[in-house]
């Protein structure tokens, strides 16, 4: 593992407790960074913070709820990193046979969670004039999965979130950039059919799944000083399934 120096950073990862989010908070902590996990389960974010080691710890913490995060962003203090990562994927479906409430939880959960996140942490990053922001977006985002239009158009959105955003903020010493993975093998397979499963692996050119190590080690580099001059951008991790 090649060595990314985020030494004496502090960073919040939401859903930090599996999939991506733990190998991204395992990653940024190695890197030197000390991390707190955002996530609603409080046991299993408890559990990987005492695994991972003292420079981790976890707060509770509904991304849905408004008043929630502004609290959690208040406690926290001086946040220099924040990885955008907790999602779900809401199930499989043709576009007219999704419930209008699945595809309201995966926007709120996706697309709006990311924003009241950014809106609570971002004026303090400009107060100190420093700050990474990574969100986690998918390949579906830019090409749209069939049977999880809920899914890729909130994904899409958090494209253009970023992009707007990372322009807004291109004179404050605060970078916006996010990464497009293709699957890889976490719990939020549980969510998803076999056959959509298969459909995604027969997209990626690589015939295999992301490893979660992967893209941990893009969003620790995005997240570091040596990503200067990059903001707004998208960032692929789909085994060459996007070339774009």
């Amino acid at each position: 593992m090649n060595r990314i120096d985020l030494t004496g950073r502090r960073a919040v990862v939401t859903g930090g407790a599996q999939g991506l989010g733990r190998a991204i908070t395992e990653r940024l902590a190695a890197s030197g960074a000390t991390v707190e996990i955002w996530d609603i389960q409080d046991g299993p974010a408890q559990a990987v913070a005492a695994e991972i080691g003292s420079a981790v710890s976890a707060r509770v913490v509904d991304l849905c709820d408004d008043d929630a995060v502004a609290r959690a962003a208040e406690a926290a203090g001086a946040v220099d990193i924040l990885v955008n990562n907790a999602g779900i994927t809401g199930g499989n479906a043709p576009t007219w046979q999704l419930d209008p409430a699945v595809w309201r939880q995966v926007m709120e959960v996706n697309l709006t969670a990311p924003f009241v996140v950014c809106r609570a942490l971002v004026p303090g990053m400009i107060g100190r004039g420093y700050g990474r922001i990574v969100n986690i977006a998918s390949v579906a985002g830019k090409e749209g999965n069939p049977n999880a239009a809920h899914y890729s158009a909130s994904k899409a959105g958090v494209i253009a979130l970023t992009k707007s955003l990372g322009k807004e903020l291109a004179e404050t010493g605060i970078l916006v950039n996010c990464v497009t993975p293709a699957a890889a093998r976490t719990p939020i397979f549980d969510q998803m059919s076999q056959e959509h499963i298969d459909y995604m692996l027969s997209k990626i050119p690589m015939k295999r799944f992301l490893e979660p190590a992967e893209a941990a080690a893009m969003v620790a580099w995005l997240s570091s000083e040596d990503c200067a001059f990059s903001t707004g951008a998208v960032f692929d991790l789909s085994g060459g399934r996007a070339t774009y």
